[in-house]
């Protein structure tokens, strides 16, 4: 078999890169439940009426076919594409347990997911997202929108990565100042604006024209309020000194101020109010939330979301519900790319027991699982050669500590200091700092 070609856009990441992101995800995970998210899987796979609710994601879908398939084409049940986030897997599967779930109810996901887009430095065609979710039935207080931003700062506060930054928004505002301007196409506007980064604002004018009817003067307005950002609450006085009323409007500033005001109390500079964040996809209907890593703001959003009000009913029952989702592999793709995380070491086992002769493999494996049976990852040595080539192979894998048995006693070697000591395997405990892998930041010595 000749040697493979890497296939861009799936990322494979080393054992030692594969527990920074379990280390990163039991981080996640814990602070998701603290703040009472239950845990829930979906399929992979959704109808692809439902996939395309979304918006404009038709490109994006991967389908999903047999090689023996129709060749006229997927229909029916056979027509099914693999999810490419999970928030309409979420809103379908809330359609369909409704009766059995407890209202409010609160989710986290963590899941791959998977996007047909062109692969990038942080962008990926498959990769892990995850995921928490407030939905209940007919109405979702807006409190709610202001306590998403405090579940995500603690999350990706408890990591070793560089501080981030929540931009948070409200379509409320958008809507409601268009509107109050004149201009009859929303959607039309907000996806303009959304990509006021990549066209810059001659670009975005030109799109508001053509796409949403706008004049000279109503995509100056346009942009004037996507100009707006502070820190605080002051940038409601911001919006009103544009001089434009809408219920609408009003109602959107104020949701935001609870937003930015409640984010300053828990968290101070974690939530920052800039009004040129839309999320261009059409479901969002209030609050929507951006995040920058600070240093890496050139690569865009690690964690996005909002409000959608009308992604889940069923007949005159609507499902409200505010998410929001961390690209965990969009987060680490980016630090391994930079190489600003590292591991302690590049395997679990923190104990190598040495075998003295084949004959005598069985008292080694028995010291294995005594240290075993107390929470010390340990393996044994796959041969009894010399200890000298039995500690080298300890070196090269990382291992801290070799394990040596003996008829008057066993001995545990520290292979970094040289200290070596007696020990009995029901008593014996490493350092805490030599139990597990630390991870941390590269050149902290994690």
């Amino acid at each position: 078999m000749s040697k493979p070609t890497p296939i861009s856009g799936f990322p494979e990441w080393t054992p030692a890169q594969r527990m920074i992101e379990q280390f990163v995800l039991d981080r996640i995970r814990t602070t998701f439940e603290l703040y009472g998210f239950a845990p829930l899987e979906t399929r992979s796979v959704e109808p692809l009426d439902q996939l395309l609710r979304k918006g404009d994601t038709a490109k994006e879908v991967y389908l999903l076919r047999r090689l023996q398939a129709d060749t006229d084409g997927p229909a029916g049940d056979d027509a099914l594409g693999l999810h490419f986030d999970l928030t309409v897997p979420f809103a379908r599967y809330v359609l369909e347990n409704a009766g059995k779930l407890q209202f409010p109810f609160r989710r986290y996901q963590i899941q791959k997911v998977w996007r047909g887009e062109r692969p990038q430095e942080g962008r990926y065609r498959e990769f892990l997202q995850a995921d928490i979710d407030i939905v209940d039935r007919d109405t979702l207080p807006a409190h709610y929108e202001a306590e998403m931003p405090l579940v995500i700062g603690d999350a990706l506060r408890s990591l070793p990565i560089p501080p981030v930054r929540i931009q948070v928004n409200n379509r409320k505002i958008c809507e409601g100042f268009y509107r109050g301007i004149g201009l009859t196409d929303a959607e039309a506007a907000l996806r303009a604006v959304d990509k006021l980064d990549k066209i810059g604002p001659a670009g975005v004018t030109e799109l508001l024209a053509s796409t949403a009817g706008a004049s000279e003067a109503q995509a100056k307005a346009v942009l004037a309020l996507a100009e707006i950002s502070a820190p605080d609450a002051s940038f409601a006085d911001a919006v009103r000194g544009l001089g434009v009323s809408d219920p609408l409007l009003d109602e959107g500033v104020a949701e935001l101020t609870a937003v930015v005001e409640t984010a300053a109390a828990h968290a101070p500079g974690l939530c920052v109010a800039d009004l040129r964040i839309a999320r261009g996809l059409d479901y969002y209907t209030g609050t929507v939330y951006e995040t920058q890593m600070i240093g890496y703001e050139r690569f865009g959003s690690i964690c996005s979301g909002g409000r959608y009000d009308n992604l889940a009913s069923s007949g005159n029952v609507r499902f409200p519900g505010v998410g929001i989702s961390i690209g965990v592999t969009r987060l680490l793709g980016l630090l391994f790319g930079a190489e600003a995380l590292s591991v302690s070491r590049s395997v679990p086992t923190c104990v190598l027991v040495a075998v003295t002769a084949e004959e005598d493999r069985a008292a080694s494996d028995a010291v294995a699982a005594a240290l075993r049976s107390r929470g010390v990852p340990t393996e044994v040595s796959p041969s009894a050669a010399k200890f000298g080539k039995q500690i080298r192979y300890a070196e090269r894998r990382g291992i801290p500590y070799v394990w040596f048995p003996g008829a008057d006693g066993d001995e545990v070697k520290d292979i970094r200091s040289g200290e070596q000591v007696a020990a009995a395997a029901g008593e014996w405990t490493p350092p805490r700092a030599d139990l597990k892998p630390l991870v941390g930041p590269a050149g902290t010595g994690a």
